[in-house]
């Protein structure tokens, strides 16, 4: 039997917005992650893009980690860039020390407090 907590997060989840990604983790972690999804990436610092860089999903997603930290498949998902385009950006982002990468695999695979 699902949690009122897993309820309303399928519900959010099912959504066309990213409310859900911004407001709601799943209560487990899934066994199976996509390379790099275990790394979370918050801005540090603005960085220095060439212009053919600057496009509108990559402006977006710079302006979400700024915010709050993302990982690789929040950026996916949300900034409609290709794989390719996403794995260049964090690279140079790491280049230029401006991101700060936190490796989400050592956090608990459940929710505090249930």
């Amino acid at each position: 039997m699902l949690s009122v907590y897993d309820t309303v997060f399928r519900w959010a989840r099912r959504q066309r917005t990213s409310f859900a990604e911004l407001c709601f983790v799943p209560s487990e972690r899934s066994s199976v992650q996509a390379d790099g999804d275990g790394l979370i990436y918050r801005l540090k610092h603005w960085p220095e893009l060439p212009s053919r860089v600057r496009t509108a999903g990559v402006l977006r997603a710079l302006s979400v980690m700024s915010n709050r930290p993302v990982n690789r498949h929040w950026i996916l998902a949300n900034s409609k860039l290709q794989a390719q385009d996403v794995d260049r950006l964090l690279a140079r982002l790491v280049e230029q020390d401006a991101v700060e990468v936190i490796d989400g695999s050592t956090f608990p695979a459940t929710l505090a407090g249930e």
